[in-house]
């Protein structure tokens, strides 16, 4: 089983590279396919939005099937999806491409998650999931600075069709290495609705919806245009800051799972991290052309602190009775996911039209930056009523 899982966090190494990549080839893609901001945005969004509608038949898979099967056929297509990205000709195929990418993408981690849940003790998903992101968001590294050295060494073509190959050998491996746990022997009735049902998992959603948007949007699009733009970085200046905020992804991931021990409280550790990514969201809302590095620094602050992703499935987790748990959790992750790509055209849309309305590029991305600040704030603020997990 642990191989399995091991297996999995490699795999889920893909889905953090495929979500991110956009960002380092904003000028090539530009140049080359002539793809605007509201192209790349809509094409990132069409990733999260393909992604989170891929959750819930995904769930029902899980809790049928297993995880072998359903993550290794859905990573396949995932490859099929990269390939395509690689011999896009127009903005249109890139968009295409990201459907069957972000599809592709859609069990690896809660696949993992299915199996903690139920492998492990309660007490420790939360730390597991934690780890399991950070070890996975290494991808969201290799999509920055070595993607773009790889992309201007043998083309972008060349780099994404070897990313491809490497995925299908993954969904292989997925198919071989992978167990199943043993089928639940009763109480296997229930639906997304008997979810939904649970009224203690509302305000949980409720963060969860803008937890993960901000640091998704910010790394996987909006950094590569905004320091192009504002700063007038080239595509290797904008990976090393990439890089520098999949560190930052990283360490947080790895730390939030053990500070939500030492803090004895799942709420706590999520609403602190929330509500200081809300403050790195604040002040590039108001400081609309600051210098590179104290732009870089809320940047990487944002990756830092919002990472609270698997430590608000813990805390939905453990009102989720263990016959619907992968229902229950590719819900959760559902409302996580959906959430980028219905920001990322909203964001997109808001930004296009600061331009046609003659603002600087700088007050456009403010708004942007207003947008995700605003979001979170809400979901904190509904968060406040929720209770500690059970378990």
């Amino acid at each position: 089983m642990r191989a399995g899982i091991a297996c999995l966090i490699i795999g889920y190494l893909f889905s953090q590279f495929f979500r991110s990549f956009l960002a380092v080839l904003t000028p090539v893609l530009e140049l080359e396919l002539g793809a605007g901001k509201q192209d790349l945005a809509s094409a990132s969004g069409w990733w999260f939005l393909a992604f989170g509608a891929t959750q819930l038949p995904v769930g029902v898979a899980l809790d049928r099937i297993g995880p072998r099967r359903t993550t290794a056929a859905l990573l396949a297509l995932a490859a099929v999806g990269a390939a395509g990205f690689a011999m896009a000709q127009e903005p249109l195929h890139i968009k295409l491409a990201m459907v069957l990418i972000g599809s592709g993408c859609a069990p690896v981690l809660v696949a993992t998650y299915f199996i903690l849940a139920r492998e492990f003790p309660p007490v420790l998903f939360g730390t597991l999931a934690s780890v399991t992101i950070g070890l996975g968001s290494l991808g969201d590294m290799a999509a920055s600075l070595p993607f773009s050295l790889a992309a201007e060494t043998w083309g972008w073509r060349a780099s994404l069709m070897t990313v491809a190959g490497m995925t299908l050998v993954m969904a292989l491996a997925v198919l071989v290495v992978v167990r199943d746990p043993p089928p639940m022997g009763r109480g296997t009735g229930g639906s997304v609705l008997s979810v939904l049902a649970i009224r203690p998992l509302w305000p949980v959603l409720a963060l969860m919806v803008v937890c993960y948007a901000p640091p998704a949007a910010l790394r996987g699009l909006w950094l590569g245009p905004y320091f192009h733009d504002v700063h007038g970085f080239g595509q290797a200046q904008i990976g090393k800051v990439g890089l520098a905020m999949g560190l930052a992804l990283v360490a947080g991931s790895l730390i939030i799972g053990p500070l939500s021990r030492g803090m004895r409280s799942l709420k706590r550790t999520a609403a602190l991290g929330n509500a200081l990514m809300l403050l790195c969201l604040v002040g590039l809302w108001l400081l609309p052309a600051p210098g590179w590095l104290l732009a870089a620094a809320l940047f990487v602050g944002v990756g830092l602190f919002g990472t609270t992703f698997p430590i608000i499935t813990a805390h939905a987790r453990g009102f989720i009775p263990p016959h619907l748990m992968g229902r229950g959790v590719t819900l959760v992750n559902l409302f996580g996911i959906v959430s980028v790509g219905i920001a990322q055209e909203v964001t997109g849309r808001l930004f296009d039209t600061a331009q046609t309305s003659g603002l600087t590029p700088g007050q456009g991305y403010s708004l942007v930056f207003a947008c995700f600040a605003l979001m979170v704030l809400v979901g904190l603020a509904l968060y406040t009523f929720s209770r500690e997990s059970p378990a």
